[in-house]
């Protein structure tokens, strides 16, 4: 049925094309193969191209009738590309359809909109590093005041211009969530749907860093002791003008980051701490910027889906190091790298990493429990294990190598749709004016056909054809005569009329 009505006919007047019937009766009928007949998508976009059998050039004419899968019938955007995004078939988002009219709309709209959001995120990132990772070593031990002033401003920057727009995006998709009851259940535990997705988590987790960084801000502590020095010290600076005057000269910057509430108390190790792991996430949620490039996306998601099989791996090398730390710690040595299990434990973990001390085996060779036992644990995590863990990373590799571009659309599609989702309606409704869907496009030259599609040229041995696509009808075109009856296209058919083209030319030679 689907290609019956997505066949081009034709007789002396018009083209005849049921793509617009289709889709105005049945708007939704990409969500409806989608959920209940995957199997018929490739035989409905398959129907949406007319390739043309002439080639001139080394090139061929291709028409991608696309204006429904792009704009609905409101003229809005479609969410055909929703549904196919929410089936995750990385096969079917790989269709040319598919693929011309998302990167049409990526590259002529949404990526644009979508560095524009971005970009702010990446100045907050190098406001970071700037706070964080250079002012601070630029004259270390000897900052400057104008060096402290700029570290506060930019610290500043981040606790109100970074964190609280984080804030504001992780309350409005759970106020979104909560408000369509969007939860799903993780073991005992409900947690709102939006954190699913891992760049949601992990703002969500930079968030609660940069909170508590900002409770620990050792700028604030000083500020807060300088203060109450201050308050205590206005009293008797009034008949002791002298005095004041020399505590003025000699207190510190009001921005300064020594003092005696934050020197040796930990707290600035502890901001240290949550710095370094605040700047890990700041540059692992880049990551989605390499959606630009469909290579370097691929190989990203890759990476992602092979590291369960390091996981496997390092989840065995660590109940290989407990297993063997403890029962070294059970034999009688004198060995001061096992002596215990923490220290056993941490020497096979330098084993295991090659960072061992060479020389540290020659106390190991004159014990040979403890020899045994550690050579036994080098054949099996480093012989064994590792190259187990190369033969998974390879086989793993090889089964998703296939899908990995269809996985790399899968995702620059959701991104597609929620980039568009924020565009305005002017924007939206030039953006389709500069499309041109409502000009007839020609097949063969002079040959004026339909509206609704765009045409390019691909290399003539991409999908070589001989046979036209269009069934042309010639005789009366007038309303009141039948349509032709067509012929049947089935192989028994052309078996038939060519047993018959045989048998006459035998006559004729008999």
């Amino acid at each position: 049925m689907i290609t019956d009505l997505l066949t081009i006919r034709a007789d002396r007047d018009n083209y005849y094309y049921g793509c617009d019937e289709l889709f105005t009766r049945h708007p939704e009928v990409i969500q409806r193969l989608c959920a209940d007949a995957a199997a018929l998508l490739p035989t409905l976009l398959d129907g949406l191209i007319w390739r043309s059998r002439l080639a001139i050039n080394a090139q061929r004419r291709v028409n991608y009738y696309v204006k429904h899968v792009i704009q609905d019938g409101d003229g809005k955007f479609n969410k055909a590309l929703e549904w196919l995004v929410d089936g995750q078939d990385p096969k079917i988002i790989c269709h040319p359809v598919v693929v011309l009219f998302s990167d049409m709309v990526w590259g002529r709209l949404a990526s644009r909109y979508f560095f524009l959001g971005r970009c702010y995120f990446v100045f907050t990132l190098i406001v970071f590093i700037t706070s964080q990772s250079i002012l601070q070593h630029l004259n270390e031990g000897h900052e400057s005041e104008a060096q402290q002033i700029a570290t506060f401003l930019c610290r500043l920057f981040i606790y109100l211009g970074s964190m609280g727009q984080l804030f504001i995006n992780q309350a409005r998709r759970l106020a979104s969530d909560c408000k369509t009851k969007s939860f799903v259940s993780v073991g005992c535990i409900k947690i709102p749907e939006y954190l699913l997705d891992m760049q949601n988590m992990g703002s969500l987790a930079l968030l609660i860093i940069l909170l508590l960084m900002c409770t620990q801000e050792p700028i604030f502590y000083c500020a807060g002791e300088q203060a109450g020095r201050r308050l205590a010290a206005s009293a008797p600076a009034a008949s002791e003008p002298a005095a004041s005057g020399n505590l003025h000269a000699e207190s510190p910057s009001l921005f300064t980051q020594h003092c005696p509430s934050v020197d040796g108390t930990g707290r600035k190790d502890a901001y240290a701490a949550m710095s370094m792991f605040a700047m890990l996430l700041y540059w692992g949620l880049l990551i989605d910027l390499t959606i630009f490039s469909m290579r370097i996306s691929a190989y990203t998601l890759v990476c992602g889906r092979v590291l369960s099989e390091v996981g496997l791996f390092l989840g065995g090398m660590c109940f290989l190091i407990i297993a063997f730390s403890s029962s070294i710690s059970a034999l009688n040595h004198k060995s001061k790298d096992f002596a215990g299990i923490p220290k056993g434990a941490l020497s096979l973990l330098e084993i295991a990493l090659g960072m061992f001390p060479t020389e540290h085996f020659d106390s190991i060779k004159n014990e040979v429990p403890v020899l045994v036992a550690v050579s036994v644990f080098i054949i099996i995590v480093i012989v064994f294990l590792l190259n187990l863990l190369v033969a998974q990373l390879n086989g793993a590799y090889q089964a998703i190598y296939n899908d990995m571009v269809g996985y790399a659309r899968l995702n620059r599609g959701s991104i597609i749709v929620t980039t568009i989702s924020g565009v305005s309606a002017k924007r939206w409704d030039r953006f389709l004016a500069t499309l041109k869907l409502d000009e007839r496009l020609e097949f063969n030259e002079g040959d004026i056909g339909l509206a609704g599609g765009m045409q390019v040229l691909e290399p003539s041995n991409a999908n070589p054809t001989t046979v036209d696509a269009i069934r042309r009808f010639g005789g009366s075109t007038s309303a009141t005569v039948p349509w032709p009856e067509e012929e049947g296209n089935d192989e028994d058919d052309k078996f038939e009329r060519l047993e018959k083209v045989i048998l006459r030319a035998t006559k004729k030679m008999g």
